[in-house]
């Protein structure tokens, strides 16, 4: 019995430390470092809130065009049998 309440006094600390990890501040960069150089061809430096937005390139959205009528495949040159064994 004693081992139980021990066991879930651990887990409930463990799971406590694991949801105060992330903050919740705005990120700024450490003393005595610079914020990242202004992109070329920018008006202005981006904040930390953009650079953190993922980019159109690595979350494209997705393309659900159905297909609304099928096509019979044209002939392909390069559909070459397998090479027999020697």
């Amino acid at each position: 019995m004693r081992i139980g309440v021990v066991g879930g006094l651990g887990l409930s600390a463990l799971a406590l430390a694991l949801a105060s990890c992330g903050g919740r501040q705005p990120l700024k960069p450490l003393e005595g470092q610079k914020m990242p150089a202004v992109p070329v061809g920018a008006a202005a430096a981006p904040s930390a809130q953009q650079l953190m937005a993922p980019s159109m390139q690595s979350r494209p959205e997705r393309s659900v065009e159905l297909l609304t009528h099928s096509k019979t495949r044209g002939d392909d040159p390069f559909d070459l049998p397998p090479e027999s064994q020697p």
